[in-house]
């Protein structure tokens, strides 16, 4: 952020949103939080604003907090194939 009262365009508003996204995501936000800060995020008008809506929270969510959803997806998704193999044998 360059200066705290320069005004905030909407692609500044909605990469904050985006980012408050992948923070609800990897489980820092509960809904209630991310649904409060998105409506905050919206209706700010300079970027100082902006940048209090996310001064608590790391500057970019790591992906590794995001392995977890995807071996659980994976998981579930060998499971579901070893299952309709074994429902195919039954037959």
């Amino acid at each position: 952020m360059t200066d705290p009262t320069l005004r905030a365009s909407d692609a500044e508003r909605y990469r904050v949103v985006a980012m408050l996204e992948k923070h609800a995501a990897a489980g820092r936000l509960t809904l209630d939080e991310f649904t409060e800060r998105v409506d905050r995020a919206l209706a700010c008008r300079t970027q100082g604003d902006l940048a209090a809506v996310t001064a608590d929270l790391p500057a970019s969510p790591r992906e590794e907090d995001n392995r977890h959803l995807l071996w659980a997806f994976l998981a579930a998704a060998v499971v579901l194939v070893v299952f309709s193999v074994v429902l195919g044998l039954a037959r």
